[in-house]
């Protein structure tokens, strides 16, 4: 979402959307700590850029950290809203939530790459941001223990931290502009994920291939030609 694209003025910004209303606030104060610092940017500012008064941002914030991940609250009641449904294949289901997740970002990279920009500078909202991310994963872990009731849990949990790595590494490719980190590449690696763990219907994973044949050493008399040797492993390997 560019700027020129997010309207200003208060009657617009406090539509009837509470979820657009809060993402427009958001980028309004992504802007600002992107252009002006994060430090020192005032809340006023943020409240003036966004068409709301000081009042209503504390209604909706509770400070400048919560206004810069807050669009993420509203992904995640979306994210858990889509997980709330039954799925014939629960694990393809929760790779389709991570989608769901890229997808958002990717849609909206201008914001994305000012709060990449503004979190690297500051190390709270980095360590705030490594809390959010695992809220995407303990999402998926949650859904799939109910879903799957009778897996292993180190199981479930090991393929969650899979499917939210692969995201998030695809994700900040992404946002730091490598054009190969596209959602087609995030399917793909997605797919792999459930390959490996054995759980793509009719597929089969990598540890049920056939393991290489093994090559037996054997001993011959003293005088065996050479000729006599070859063939007597060819036979033996089936040659």
């Amino acid at each position: 979402m560019t700027h020129g694209s997010v309207p200003t003025r208060r009657t617009e910004a406090a539509g009837p959307d509470p979820a657009q209303f809060r993402v427009h606030v958001v980028s309004q104060a992504i802007r600002l700590f992107s252009q002006h610092g994060y430090e020192s940017t005032t809340v006023e500012q943020i409240a003036a850029a966004a068409g709301v008064s000081r009042r209503t941002f504390f209604r909706q914030f509770r400070s400048k950290e919560d206004v810069i991940f807050a669009d993420h609250e509203s992904l995640l009641e979306q994210v858990s809203e889509y997980l709330s449904r039954d799925f014939d294949d629960p694990w393809a289901a929760a790779c389709d939530a991570a989608q769901l997740v890229f997808g958002y970002f990717r849609d909206r990279r201008d914001l994305s790459v000012w709060r990449y920009r503004v979190v690297q500078r500051v190390p709270a909202l980095r360590d705030r941001e490594l809390v959010t991310t695992y809220r995407y994963e303990r999402l998926f872990t949650e859904f799939l223990r109910q879903a799957v009731p009778g897996e292993k849990p180190i199981r479930i949990v090991s393929f969650a931290a899979a499917v939210t790595s692969a995201h998030n590494f695809l994700l900040r490719a992404m946002i730091r502009g490598d054009d190969t980190a596209t959602a087609e590449v995030l399917d793909r690696e997605l797919y792999d994920i459930r390959r490996t763990f054995g759980v793509v219907p009719g597929a089969d994973s990598p540890s049920t291939t056939e393991a290489p044949r093994a090559v037996t050493v054997v001993t011959y008399p003293a005088g065996t030609s050479p000729a006599e040797v070859a063939e007597e492993v060819r036979r033996t390997l089936g040659a």
